[in-house]
C-alpha cells in the first residue's frame, strides 16, 4: 500500500523503522476516478499527494477560458519527482488560493498527507525534514530548466524532449493536453508526430 512511496523517499535518505513509523502513521489512501476533480482552482491545496497509480492532470484557464497544461502526474521509471506529486505546490507550501486545477486522466491512487501532518513531520524527525527540502531544491531545479526550455528551444526539439523523456505518455495523453504543456497548437502536434513516425 505505501511501498512505492517509501521506496522513493529511500531514494533520497534511509530510514530506520521508528523514522517510517512516524510517517506512515500519517499517510492514507486514497483513490480517484477517471474524470473526478481532485483540485479546484482557488481552493486551497491541503494535502501532499504521492500517485501511486493512474495519470493526472493540472492545468491553467487563460483569459480566454482555455485549459492549458501545467504538468501530468505519473510514476513509473521516467518519472521525475515533480510527475510524482499531485499537489499545487506553491498552494500547499503557503496556503493559499490555488491558480491550477487537477483532473484525473485515468483511475488514480494516491498516498496522501495532510498539510498539518507534513509540518508534524518535518517538526519531529530530521530526516523528513531532510527530505522536504531536497524535493523543494529538485523541484524547482526542474521547473528553472523546463522553463528555459519552453523559451530557447524550438517546438521540435520540445517535442524530442518529450519523446525521450515520457514516450508512454504519447497514447496515453489526449493530443490537446500534450500540446499545450509543451506550448503549441494541436496541429502543429500532429505534424510532429506524422514527422517522427517517418
Amino acid at each position: 500500500m505505501f511501498s512505492k512511496y517509501k521506496a522513493f523517499i529511500e531514494k533520497y535518505i534511509p530510514l530506520n523503522f521508528i523514522e517510517w513509523g512516524i510517517m506512515k502513521s500519517k499517510l492514507k489512501i486514497m483513490h480517484f476516478k477517471k474524470g473526478d476533480i481532485i483540485h479546484n482552482i482557488d481552493s486551497v491545496a491541503s494535502k501532499l499527494m504521492f500517485i501511486n497509480s493512474g495519470l493526472a492532470r493540472a492545468y491553467i484557464i487563460d483569459e480566454n477560458g482555455k485549459d492549458n497544461t501545467w504538468s501530468i502526474f505519473f510514476n513509473d521509471k521516467n518519472a521525475h519527482m515533480t510527475n510524482m506529486f499531485v499537489v499545487d505546490y506553491d498552494s500547499f507550501i503557503n496556503q493559499i488560493p490555488s491558480k491550477l486545477a487537477i483532473d484525473a486522466l485515468e483511475d488514480c491512487e494516491v498516498v496522501a498527507t495532510e498539510f498539518k501532518d507534513v509540518q508534524f513531520i518535518y517538526d519531529k524527525t530530521k530526516k523528513g525534514d531532510r527530505f522536504g527540502r531536497l524535493m523543494a531544491q529538485e523541484g524547482y531545479s526542474y521547473l528553472h530548466n523546463f522553463i528555459i526550455t519552453r523559451q530557447t528551444k524550438t517546438a521540435k526539439e520540445r517535442f524530442e524532449v518529450f519523446l525521450n523523456t515520457t514516450p508512454h505518455l504519447l497514447d496515453k495523453v489526449p493530443q490537446y493536453h500534450i500540446a499545450t504543456l509543451l506550448g503549441i497548437t494541436p496541429q502543429h502536434l500532429s505534424r510532429l508526430k506524422k514527422e517522427y513516425k517517418n
